[in-house]
């Protein structure tokens, strides 16, 4: 399949992909101009529908499923900026391409602001130009289009889940009830990050860590280097690409076999060094598509350099490594030196942040490594005034201060999630049920503050 010709959003019973061959309308008072125009896309492959007026462009708007139109500026009765301004009022997803063969500004700049068109181009135009910029509107519809389709996808799919949750025996339905608390913690950080986004980024997390087992590696470490990125002044926006990069950064070690990933760094043979050196270029590649991750990808090909330069994938050093970056890498090393997973050894966490502290010019920028270890004391802290409480202790109101974590290392629920009556009961049940020990840290109130901390297990 061609880049022209996007394929749809597939349930996985379907028995054929279904190809979306698509539509293009042009607009042009001038009929050899729609001609020449009918040619160009028809060799692309794409579909055309053609109008010689405004309103006759609209007609066929309304008849027709159209992905992208092409208008010219100047046309009778009502012009380009004034028919890209009403397509935009029926259907904001289309994309829209203005040609002009007048060097009006005004009139240009018209269009760009009530048409919102994404490009335009001059009359007499290069062929090859506006297939590019043609090609580049599609693929970016298509992905909109792609990603609408799954997050309906997983909302049917998560409805099918809470249907059959009432008919399954009671195991089944112990497991099911576990994907919807991990689907209401997803849920819940619709608000906090960028709704269907941000949910796609923390399950893809997810599953990378089940896959290389590592246990929680990276969400440990993203809440720690988003605040770290705060600390060090970062905007809003950036410090939220520091944190899904940090979610995401081994995503290129995903097609890693099982030899490697269940062994430490420091063992590997020489090929398996060399496949493991490229793993920041192919997550960069990986993430890429999404113009959302164009920011973390960058972090994630950089978060091996060295401040030195003596990093890969590329030896670059000192401010010429993304902060992000720069931000990712200690953090990282130190919670897999604490893990074991960089050598044979796992050290205390005073031994690893005076190995980070000795690296300072070598491998990190001593700013960030402040700021890290300062995030960390300030972590430490916040943890002693939360509660330790067996789950049969759970009330509805109290609040969860640090991931519930299952034995596979899958979230059950997310820090700051708030029991209600519900969950406390499902939770309650299940633990006495499968005889499961469970304890759990939440938030004090003002009383409880003054009370020792306890632990009860089940």
């Amino acid at each position: 399949m061609s880049e022209s010709t996007p394929e749809r959003a597939q349930v996985a019973d379907d028995p054929e992909p279904e190809v979306h061959v698509p539509t293009i309308l042009t607009v042009d008072d001038e009929p050899s101009v729609l001609s020449a125009l009918r040619r160009l896309f028809r060799l692309q492959g794409y579909k055309t529908l053609q109008a010689t007026s405004g309103a006759e462009g609209l007609e066929l708007l309304k008849a027709n499923q159209v992905d992208l139109v092409v208008s010219d500026m100047r046309m009778p009765e009502m012009d380009g900026s004034r028919f890209l301004e009403l397509v935009r009022e029926h259907d904001e997803s289309v994309s829209r391409i203005l040609l002009t063969g007048y060097a009006d500004m005004t009139a240009t700049i018209e269009a760009i602001n009530k048409g919102a068109i994404h490009r335009y181009m001059a009359k007499p135009w290069d062929d090859q130009d506006l297939v590019l910029v043609v090609r580049d509107a599609l693929e970016r519809r298509a992905l909109e289009r792609r990603n609408a389709e799954l997050v309906e996808l997983t909302r049917v799919q998560n409805e099918q889940l809470r249907e059959s949750n009432q008919t399954l025996e009671a195991r089944v339905a112990s497991r099911t009830d576990e994907l919807q608390q991990i689907n209401g913690m997803l849920e819940a950080s619709y608000s906090e990050l960028d709704q269907t986004f941000m949910l796609s980024v923390g399950v893809f997390s997810s599953l990378m860590e089940m896959r290389d087992g590592s246990s929680g590696h990276a969400r440990r470490i993203a809440e720690i280097c988003r605040a770290t990125a705060v600390k060090l002044g970062l905007s809003e926006r950036d410090a939220r690409d520091v944190f899904l990069a940090a979610l995401v950064h081994d995503v290129g070690t995903i097609g890693f076999p099982d030899a490697m990933l269940n062994k430490p760094v420091s063992s590997y043979t020489a090929e398996e060094m060399a496949r493991y050196r490229r793993h920041p270029v192919d997550g960069e590649t990986a993430l890429m598509p999404l113009m959302q991750l164009q920011g973390v990808s960058r972090i994630v090909r950089q978060h091996h350099e060295r401040f030195d330069g003596k990093g890969f994938p590329e030896g670059l050093a000192g401010q010429n490594i993304c902060i992000g970056a720069r931000i990712v890498a200690p953090a990282s090393d130190m919670d897999e030196l604490m893990h074991g997973a960089l050598g044979d050894n796992k050290y205390s966490e005073e031994r690893a942040r005076q190995m980070l502290r000795s690296a300072i010019g070598t491998r990190y920028e001593g700013k960030v490594i402040e700021a890290l270890i300062q995030v960390l004391d300030e972590t430490a802290e916040e943890a002693k005034k939360d509660r330790l409480i067996g789950v049969f202790d759970l009330r509805p109101g109290m609040v969860l201060s640090k991931d519930l974590v299952s034995s596979s290392g899958a979230i059950l629920l997310a820090k700051g999630f708030v029991f209600d009556e519900r969950v406390v009961k499902r939770v309650s049940d299940f633990a006495r049920r499968e005889g499961v020990q469970m304890t759990l840290r939440v938030q004090q109130t003002g009383d409880e503050a003054q009370q020792p901390a306890e632990a009860q297990v089940a």
